[in-house]
């Protein structure tokens, strides 16, 4: 079973209450703490097993699952003509849970005018590289008792690191895309009840410096999603390939690669994990007017998967209710090195944990 640090316990079944109880807290703008904060849950957060550290980072379920990020080619149908757009919400339903995203867009001065912009694929990827650079914890901070996380990064930092990764931006892109991801806000609702609201990026300031966002050396710090905080102090993430990642072309390849990191740990070479076509729509990710565009959409992403190591093969079987197909089932087939993987990430679980119950820090069962 899955173990938690007893001081911060909060799973995805409890975290209505608990993420509330937070989203209090945030309410209020905040300031980074002034001093550097010992923390054993971050220093475990950025501990791997693996032989090469570059490759390898952390994703967080409860965090993936909550669809943020648009398709590139839906972001211009959402913002009319006169630049200006309402919020636009997700539906979706998830083991039986009915849940509700609602993401209004930033609110950004474009020669002389405000214009509506929505988190789209950059922004997808520059958290993910904010990610990757706060598992090095000399860009991090992390409070357990307030249930913060802080990540300190520059524009620089962030150019370098996706174009190490093969998915190059520009600096004024990588700009825009910060401010977007700080000026959005995002509303998590569980049955209709809302658990959580705010920005990905949050009460973002420069350090040592008066020009916002302007130096391009300057360190910006920025206070992450509690559900992350939380992640954190729960030992509630996992190790996977973050350069596999990062070359995905496809944002719904790289939403369904980390549906499998999370729920096909047993991957071995004589199994394989199954999903439906239904389960995806929660991804935010098939947009397109026709399902049998979606569908090929789906069979496209797998091929990625396929492509890029994850997987060997994969098969569909379609459910119709005369000739109208209503739900597919996929099923995927394990690569020697994902299996190879998931292990490690499972080693270093078991690791994380062995080394709370050596600190005399107290664990629980979840």
């Amino acid at each position: 079973m899955k173990r938690a640090l007893e001081n911060k316990k909060v799973t995805p079944s409890h975290a209505g209450e608990d993420l509330k109880a937070a989203q209090n807290k945030e309410d209020r703008a905040k300031s980074p703490p002034a001093q550097p904060i010992k923390s054993l849950q971050l220093d475990l957060f950025g501990e791997f097993v693996t032989n090469n550290r570059n490759d390898v980072s952390n994703t967080i379920a409860i965090w993936e699952c909550i669809p943020k990020y648009f398709p590139t080619r839906t972001l211009d149908k959402l913002r009319p003509e006169n630049g200006h757009a309402d919020p636009y919400e997700w539906v979706y339903v998830d083991r039986n849970i009915k849940y509700m995203v609602v993401v209004r867009p930033a609110s950004i001065k474009v020669n002389g005018s405000y214009k509506a912009y929505f988190p789209g694929t950059t922004e997808e990827l520059i958290e993910e590289a904010i990610k990757k650079i706060l598992s090095d914890q000399q860009y991090g901070i992390h409070d357990p008792k307030n249930t913060e996380t802080w990540v300190k990064f520059s524009l620089c930092m962030l150019y370098r690191e996706l174009k190490d990764r093969e998915c190059t931006r520009s600096l004024p892109q990588i700009k825009h895309a910060i401010e977007v991801m700080n000026k959005c806000n995002i509303s998590f609702l569980k049955e209709g009840k809302e658990i959580w609201s705010g920005a990905i990026l949050q009460d973002l300031v420069t350090v040592n410096h008066d020009d916002y966002l302007a130096n391009t050396e300057a360190h910006h710090i920025a206070r992450l999603p509690v559900f992350i905080s939380n992640a954190i102090n729960c030992l509630d993430y996992r190790q996977f390939n973050y350069t596999r990642l990062m070359r995905c072309n496809s944002s719904l390849s790289r939403w369904i690669y980390k549906q499998l990191i999370h729920r096909f740990k047993q991957a071995n070479l004589f199994n394989d994990y199954h999903f439906m076509y239904e389960d995806l729509k929660g991804s935010g990710l098939l947009q397109q007017a026709r399902d049998s565009d979606n569908r090929a959409k789906v069979l496209g992403a797998l091929d990625e998967l396929v492509s890029r190591g994850v997987l060997v093969r994969h098969t569909n079987l379609e459910r119709k209710e005369g000739k109208k197909v209503v739900n597919v089932k996929y099923t995927v087939y394990p690569s020697g090195d994902f299996i190879k993987e998931q292990k490690a990430a499972g080693k270093r679980d078991s690791d994380n944990e062995t080394k709370v119950r050596e600190s005399g820090l107290k664990i629980v069962d979840k």
